[in-house]
């Protein structure tokens, strides 16, 4: 009944699973063949919290309590000065002289490829918007973008490797990431919801997960959360936390073919896979709180102070700014959702 449920969902949407199913397909190889183009992620209580918050300090990442509990205010103040990593990227010449970000080819309405553009290819999504506007603020040119598609375990790698100098990719700021990479100050709020078949008996993140198999992208503030809280006695015993996946799509993937029970993610995520998908429907209230950050080299000073006056720019503009591209991209499938309409307010706590 299940198969039936989902191939007739696949029909009720135009083929736009099928699609994810390729699309997921596709994603394992796309580091290797980077898509280029110019244009247009909480922990448990108690002991685990406590190893986690000194193993943070250890590294680097949150440094004080006070972080720990809103790491999205660890970042720099705003400034619009070139600096040394600006002043790199300014410097390439020709082709190479674009913004490098990894985004995703494959969230509807964050960063996908849109099959109905007309064969264009080009990426669109809340995301890419953000990316258009920050390289017009740095090169002068909106298209100025060299776009690579990161899978969501290979963001971090991405940015200290430096195949990229920056990911714009649906990213939580916390303290695990601090000890890798900069943050920007935030600009979504979010929190982790799950995912399910609307005939599913599970009802959020709840006992009702108890037996069920239940998918998460590994490296993610989901995979995270529901690994630290069954540690902790918070998440009965019995749920199968076995199925990750490299790439978070791939879990709506494994979810459609009924290789398991529920998905868990970001709700802004799950919301506009929910609108792709018929079948589908959040199941509960988000039970984190979350935000994202653009995410940058550590030693990237300039770049990050740059980005978040970008950010005070683009909450401030009322025609083609954070609202306007909420308002198209978002608004329809995050209505009545865990995520409001408003940009979040940012503090800049970090001093060096």
């Amino acid at each position: 009944m299940w198969v039936r449920r989902v191939r007739a969902g696949l029909r009720g949407w135009g083929g736009v699973g099928a699609m994810a199913a390729v699309c997921a397909l596709a994603v394992a190889f796309a580091l290797l063949l980077p898509q280029t183009q110019s244009g247009g992620s909480g922990t448990a209580g108690g002991a685990p919290e406590l190893a986690h918050a000194t193993q943070a300090r250890a590294e680097g990442g949150c440094t004080t309590p006070a972080m720990e509990k809103a790491p999205e205010k660890y970042t720099l103040s705003p400034s619009g000065a070139d600096g040394s990593t600006i002043a790199a990227i300014k410097a390439r010449q020709g082709e190479k002289r674009k913004l490098v970000v990894g985004v995703d080819q494959n969230s509807y309405r964050w960063g996908y490829r849109n099959p109905n553009s007309g064969g264009s290819g080009d990426l669109e999504g809340f995301d890419i918007d953000l990316v258009h506007r920050i390289a017009k603020d740095i090169l002068g040119d909106e298209n100025a973008v060299q776009f690579k598609a990161i899978p969501t375990n290979q963001r971090i790698p991405a940015i200290k490797d430096g195949r990229v100098d920056m990911v714009i990719r649906t990213m939580t700021i916390n303290c695990d990431r601090l000890a890798q990479v900069a943050f920007s100050a935030p600009y979504f709020k979010t929190g982790q919801q799950v995912l399910a078949p609307k005939s599913s008996t599970v009802k959020g993140y709840d006992d009702s997960l108890a037996n069920k198999k239940v998918c998460t992208a590994t490296g993610s503030t989901a995979n995270t959360k529901l690994t630290g809280d069954q540690k902790a006695g918070e998440l009965p015993d019995s749920v199968n936390l076995k199925t990750t996946v490299p790439n978070q799509l791939d879990c709506l993937v494994r979810l459609q073919l009924g290789e398991v029970d529920a998905v868990v993610t970001d709700g802004a995520l799950a919301a506009s896979q929910a609108a792709q998908d018929p079948t589908v429907e959040l199941k509960g209230a988000a039970f984190t709180t979350e935000y994202y950050g653009v995410a940058m080299k550590k030693d990237a000073d300039d770049l990050v102070r740059r980005v978040n006056q970008i950010l005070v720019e683009y909450r401030a503009d009322k025609t083609n700014g954070w609202q306007a591209s909420y308002d198209r991209w978002l608004s329809a499938t995050l209505r009545g959702g865990s995520s409001k309409s408003e940009p979040p307010a940012p503090q800049y706590l970090r001093t060096n």
